[in-house]
């Protein structure tokens, strides 16, 4: 094996398990799945059949991804936090048909305890803020918050919040990287010299 689960995990036969993967304690992966490289399954973890994670993963603490979620390369997924697959369950009508595609882009970070329901996309490096439950699609760079959860700003591909000038110019602080802001969108301008 490319990887290492604790043995408490259970990896179904049939998952596809990248090289240099950890999954701890108490988690489940279902047949069906694909856990890219180097990612961390965090401890009470379940990943559904069908559902994908891209290269360096990192998914805390008491999280269940379903059928139906993507995760491109570079996502966190905060401890707790939930995807849902269905906009209308009911205990007595099965809707496993149902189950609506959820797509997080790349470098997306999504915090502790949010809530995403399902058919939305978060955007490339956008940033989902604890608790926030997420009814709408998230643009790329977008910082959300709250419940319903609204755009509150802007964040660098690093994961701090972006401050424009009267230029419509922002710096991150770690990087030195420079944005520009759009209409309702941000782009990168420079890449890290690091």
């Amino acid at each position: 094996m490319a990887y290492d689960a604790h043995p408490t995990a259970i990896v179904e036969p049939g998952s596809i398990i990248g090289e240099g993967v950890r999954i701890w304690h108490f988690s489940h992966i279902m047949p069906g799945s694909i856990i890219g490289d180097n990612c961390i399954i965090g401890q009470n973890v379940f990943v559904g059949t069908g559902v994908v994670l891209g290269r360096n993963v990192k998914v805390q603490n008491n999280v269940s991804i379903y059928d139906g979620v993507v995760c491109e390369d570079d996502v966190f997924l905060g401890p707790s936090m939930v995807f849902t697959n269905i906009k209308n369950p009911r205990s007595l009508i099965s809707r496993k048909h149902a189950f609506q595609q959820t797509m997080v882009r790349r470098g997306a970070t999504i915090g502790a305890n949010a809530t995403i329901l399902c058919g939305l996309e978060i955007g490339s490096f956008a940033f989902v803020g604890a608790g926030a439950v997420v009814t709408k699609p998230v643009a790329a760079h977008s910082l959300v918050i709250g419940n319903p959860a609204r755009h509150s700003g802007w964040m660098s591909e690093y994961g701090h919040r972006l401050h424009f000038d009267e230029n419509r110019r922002a710096w991150c602080p770690e990087s030195e990287e420079e944005y520009e802001l759009q209409k309702e969108s941000v782009r990168k301008l420079t890449t890290a010299n690091k």
